[in-house]
């Protein structure tokens, strides 16, 4: 494998790793919650249809990142993650139906 292969394909698993898509369909629910409470976002839940663009409008809806690099990296991944979340529509069509949406912040039922 040459360096110039290894560099690529480390760059685009390190890409992959943070979109939003990829941390909706493929991690556990709570995994995406908990990815997003440590963004401080503001949503308290997102659709499983198009749950990547979701994903990336809450790091969005979240306080200030001090140092500026996250908005331009989530603004890329937005284009990846409609391309992405277009291609798994029918299965998160299904996941919608059957789970409902993904909670972020969740209260304990008061009984």
């Amino acid at each position: 494998m040459s360096i110039k292969m290894a560099v690529s394909s480390g760059a685009l698993s390190l890409a992959m790793a943070g979109c939003g898509t990829v941390s909706t369909v493929l991690q556990d629910d709570a995994e995406a919650a908990q990815s997003l409470r440590r963004q401080k976002t503001y949503c308290q839940s997102i659709p499983r249809i198009y749950s990547g663009l979701a994903f990336d409008f809450c790091v969005l809806n979240a306080p200030p990142d001090p140092t500026g690099v996250l908005v331009p990296l989530v603004l890329l991944d937005l284009a990846l993650s409609g391309t992405l979340d277009t291609m798994v529509l029918p299965y998160t069509i299904y996941r919608q139906t059957v789970d409902g949406n993904i909670p972020v912040y969740w209260r304990p039922s008061r009984g």
